[in-house]
């Protein structure tokens, strides 16, 4: 699994940094988690088709995370696609696309499947799946995470006991089947090790409250607004925004395992250590996301 960050930016795009867009590459899939302005293009200098986007999550119609979306829709028409598009977000979104398609006058090639959620399961894909939440912003707006299915892989050791190697019965067990091999039955507690799926959380736009920690719980990847210094924190309470500070305290009390911040403001452009630091005094194992930067998993 490979995270990219295409855009990090709050509000405005700087020389460095471009408004909010995280690709995640997961086997053979390609999910687009907002889509500010800019963001095809930061997807043609990454190397990135954007023809190769299955679908776009949306976390709300604020500018610096929907600009992008018109000009990815008239390139994809543009390339003759003709395979689906799913797009997903908050109330609203059926709205915003309909208006995005009248305004530039244009029909697509390809289907565009729009669902709007308040919450919950929202999609389904080969060994993933994607939930959300709706979080307090001056919009609707969503959060997400992207959880990989947990998988069982046979327990050798015991399985041996019972003279079973290489047989298809093992196929059945590693689906979670409880099977009988000459009289004895084995069960998949007993013959499989669970190995627990990735799960990466992503944040954005929201000020902090409890019911965040149990969303991105034993996140592997929390990928967290920080878009001001603790210092700013009355600034960040007007705005509905997070702090450094918040977002250290919530990979903390989520129990995730590493944080990146990412939506910065605009003052941070020249000096951003100050707003690393602060956070790495409370979760240690933090870093700064930057336009490309790209983690795998």
């Amino acid at each position: 699994m490979e995270i990219v960050f295409l855009g990090t930016s709050s509000m405005y795009p700087t020389k460095t940094r471009s408004h909010s867009a995280v690709l995640i590459k997961y086997n053979g899939h390609s999910i687009l988690f907002d889509c500010g302005e800019g963001t095809q293009r930061q997807m043609r200098i990454f190397g990135e088709s954007v023809m190769k986007i299955e679908a776009i999550f949306i976390t709300h119609w604020h500018g610096d995370h929907s600009l992008g979306v018109a000009g990815i829709l008239q390139s994809l028409t543009a390339s003759k696609r003709e395979k689906p598009l799913y797009i997903f977000g908050p109330i609203g979104t059926k709205k915003s696309i309909d208006c995005i398609l009248k305004t530039y006058k244009f029909s697509p090639s390809y289907k565009i499947i729009v669902t709007e959620s308040r919450g919950g399961l929202l999609y389904e894909g080969d060994g993933f799946k994607i939930f959300s939440m709706s979080v307090v912003h001056t919009v609707p707006t969503l959060s997400f995470y992207f959880k990989e299915n947990d998988k069982r892989k046979i327990n050798v050791e015991y399985v041996k006991k019972f003279g079973l190697t290489k047989h298809p019965l093992l196929g059945k067990l590693q689906n979670g089947e409880t099977i009988e091999w000459e009289g004895k039955k084995i069960t998949p507690e007993e013959g499989t090790k669970l190995i627990k799926g990735k799960k990466i959380s992503y944040v954005v736009d929201t000020i902090f409250f409890d019911k965040l920690i149990e969303f991105v719980e034993n996140s592997d990847l929390l990928i967290c607004e920080s878009t001001f210094e603790k210092k700013l924190e009355e600034v960040a309470k007007e705005y509905m925004h997070m702090t450094s500070y918040d977002a250290a305290k919530l990979a903390k009390e989520s129990k995730s395992k590493k944080l990146v911040l990412t939506h910065l403001s605009q003052r941070y452009e020249k000096n951003s250590e100050e707003i690393l630091n602060e956070a790495k005094k409370i979760f240690k194992n933090t870093i700064l996301a930057k336009d490309f930067l790209k983690i795998k998993l």
